[in-house]
């Protein structure tokens, strides 16, 4: 069934789920878009709201928050996090060159809508928690090795024993003692893994590129998998080439995996290994994938990369294996700690959907916040007209396209989705936006030219039309999308950056990239050829 008319309902009063209606701010979902590409249940916003008290840096003045949902969607408030780094040293100019390889492409300075902080206040609260934060990283970073071999036996532990309360009245205990704390911790985690060592893991690659050039940059940053610490965004694949040498068993694959999935951190969200088919259908779209072959290419390609370099000038070799040595282990511990965050997630799943069976509500309370669950677990009574209202406005936004990756000003996503002349990259509430010509542009992912067939998929689950050789073409993507890499000769996205799921995985694989174009999937179509340039971050279109 198709509807030929644009989408005309419009969320419930009280449930616009908009933050943007709060002032003139400039939003990107350039990083958050990749963790939660889709509309978010209430308990999911609920939970996130609670997990980047704990990642956000510098921590957020209360009322002034450097995030928000728009239309259900995840954004940065990019004005509001650029006016809070200000508080603590970083102006302007050197938040975009920082924070621009992991939000994504932004506009120049001049045109980013400044937030207005009261600045005394604002400055006698962040900067001793600045200081507090710094400290607990350092410290949290020292305990994550242990975590990371620890958090998969928690997590199997702690899901069976929800799965075993018969009483409602237990589980919050069991939140507040042992869920939460654990979800927090992940979260920290995370925190650690990224901000312990500075700058160092947005600003490496910048300075690689500078050293060897964009190209060689590419190849010298892959291979961050090895026998003992394996790259976690690249686990799927070589877990499933595993699996079909029989080297590893299906319990294995499953306790290891089971928990990553394109939608890993939405609670409403089935997990893969929920389902008894998941691994079936995961070696049937992986049978004609030949990795292994894709990654001694890569392999034998960086092993000439280096040696090349040490020839022409050994200075700067042993000056780009400085930079790579203290990246590589950054960007591993990075997407370690990101996987037991998405584990700890299918924890909080467990945890509510046990308290819908318990009181009778079931999935219905993926329409609740964690403060209303609390208090129906503990006899409190809510709203009958709450969980339908949410639902209506929940089913509007999600038959909505994806939103605009950058969003200045009020945005209604009703109406702009019902323009024919909307644009998908930029949004501006003050200034009609217009682009024009066969080239599009966003940031190198991974460097490497390929001429071929565009391919625009949506979602991994449509994977099946991606032809062998042929461009993969989407909004975004993200551990569920890990799999479709091997048959794809190129990568573009709309939303994303140098440090993106895309630009590491293609990377590792030697297939070209290029990412946070912004419009890709509304410029191209299914049947283009196309050139892709991942080292210049140009995608043309040749007919």
């Amino acid at each position: 069934m198709v509807q030929a008319r644009p989408v005309t309902a419009v969320a419930e009063p009280g449930e616009q789920w908009n933050d943007s209606l709060g002032g003139d701010y400039l939003w990107s979902n350039g990083n958050l878009g990749e963790a939660i590409p889709a509309v978010m249940t209430p308990a999911t916003w609920s939970f996130m709201e609670l997990l980047m008290t704990r990642m956000t840096f510098p921590p957020s003045v209360p009322g002034y928050r450097g995030y928000g949902r728009i239309g259900g969607r995840f954004y940065a408030n990019v004005s509001m996090a650029m006016a809070l780094e200000a508080l603590v040293g970083i102006p302007q100019r050197r938040f975009v060159t920082l924070f621009g390889p992991v939000v994504g492409k932004l506009p120049p300075v001049g045109e980013i809508p400044r937030a207005r902080l009261p600045r005394w206040q604002a400055t006698r609260m962040m900067v001793p928690a600045t200081v507090a934060m710094l400290r607990k990283v350092n410290s949290d970073a020292k305990r994550l090795p242990g975590f990371v071999a620890s958090a998969p036996g928690r997590c199997d532990q702690l899901r069976a024993e929800i799965a075993q309360v018969t009483e409602a009245g237990i589980l919050p205990r069991l939140w507040q003692e042992q869920v939460r704390p654990l979800v927090v911790e992940a979260c920290d985690m995370l925190a650690a893994a990224t901000s312990h060592a500075g700058t160092t893991f947005v600003t490496s690659p910048r300075k690689l590129a500078k050293l060897v050039g964009e190209a060689d940059a590419s190849l010298l940053f892959s291979g961050q998998q090895t026998e003992d610490v394996p790259l976690a965004s690249l686990g799927p694949v070589i877990g499933l080439a595993r699996l079909a040498r029989g080297e590893i068993d299906r319990d294995t694959f499953t306790r290891q995996y089971g928990h990553r999935s394109s939608q890993e951190l939405e609670l409403s969200v089935p997990r893969p290994a929920e389902d008894p088919a998941w691994i079936d259908g995961q070696l049937a779209a992986f049978r004609d994938a030949d990795t292994e072959a894709v990654l001694a290419r890569q392999d034998a390609a960086r092993a000439a990369a280096w040696a090349r370099l040490a020839r022409q000038d050994p200075r700067k070799a042993a000056a780009a294996r400085k930079i790579v040595a203290h990246w590589a282990p950054i960007a591993r511990d990075r997407e370690a700690a990101r996987s037991e965050v998405a584990r700890s997630v299918w924890v909080a799943r467990t945890w509510v959907l046990r308290a819908g069976d318990l009181t009778g509500h079931g999935d219905d309370l993926f329409f609740l916040e964690l403060p209303e669950i609390l208090g129906l677990l503990r006899g409190e009574t809510v709203s009958p007209a709450k969980v339908p209202a949410r639902q209506a406005a929940y089913d509007t936004f999600r038959a909505l396209p994806s939103y605009p990756a950058l969003i200045r000003g009020r945005f209604d996503p009703v109406r702009w989705a019902a323009d024919p002349n909307r644009r998908s990259d930029y949004y501006d509430e003050y200034a009609q936006l217009t682009e024009t010509g066969d080239t599009i542009t966003g940031f190198p992912g991974a460097a490497g030219v390929v001429e071929g067939i565009a391919r625009v998929l949506r979602t991994p689950e449509e994977a099946a039309q991606l032809g062998d050789g042929e461009i993969l073409v989407t909004t975004v993507t993200n551990i569920g999308w890990t799999l479709v890499f091997p048959r794809a000769a190129a990568v573009v996205t709309d939303v994303g950056a140098p440090l993106s799921h895309a630009a590491i995985v293609a990377r590792e694989l030697g297939i070209p990239a290029v990412v946070g174009c912004g419009n890709a999937t509304m410029r191209l179509h299914s049947g283009d050829r196309v050139r892709v340039d991942g080292g210049r971050g140009i995608v043309e279109v040749l007919g």
